[in-house]
């Protein structure tokens, strides 16, 4: 048989309700996360390759996704999408991010535009490889010449925002 004196009963009773008035309820998580995909774009001058020429590379190796700007969550806006054009160097780095309408840009968007910039110049790709491949007199061939070279790609950051909650997808 188990006894609880008054006490007891009472102290236990007010221990529970005392982890109750401790438990606050803050704001919804702002958490985000992203993606993005990349559009082929016509305005962009493409290399050309020669006879005998073969290209390899401009893979994607690692990327940073872009942070909802945190400024702009309460407000809850509508979808915004940053067309971002990525300048890469000839090791793979992501030396320059181009937006066309930048300059026109009101403030609001400049938040996405910076924070697409932000992220997008920590991306890394596979270097542009371009081979020349000739045959000799046999017909075997062997390869030439290699060289490495700069080149640009087009990504589409499309930054949501659902109940408070920041995503960045594409």
């Amino acid at each position: 048989m188990c006894r609880f004196s008054a006490f007891g009963l009472s102290f236990t009773l007010l221990a529970a309700l005392a982890g109750c008035a401790g438990t606050r309820y803050g704001a919804p998580s702002t958490s985000a996360s992203a993606s993005y995909r990349r559009v082929p774009d016509a305005g962009i001058a493409r290399y050309t390759l020669a006879l005998g020429q073969v290209s390899s590379g401009a893979a994607l190796l690692g990327q940073v996704m872009p942070e909802y700007p945190p400024a702009l969550l309460a407000a809850c806006p509508p979808l915004v999408e940053v067309r971002a054009q990525l300048i890469v160097d000839e090791e793979g780095r992501v030396r320059e991010v181009r937006v066309a309408d930048e300059a026109q840009a009101d403030p609001v968007r400049r938040l996405y535009i910076a924070a697409t910039r932000k992220a997008a110049l920590q991306w890394t790709f596979q270097p542009l490889h371009i081979e020349r491949w000739a045959a000799d007199a046999q017909g075997n061939s062997h390869r030439v010449d290699d060289e490495v070279r700069p080149f640009s790609l087009v990504y589409v950051f499309a930054f949501q925002c659902v109940q408070g909650r920041g995503s960045v997808s594409g």
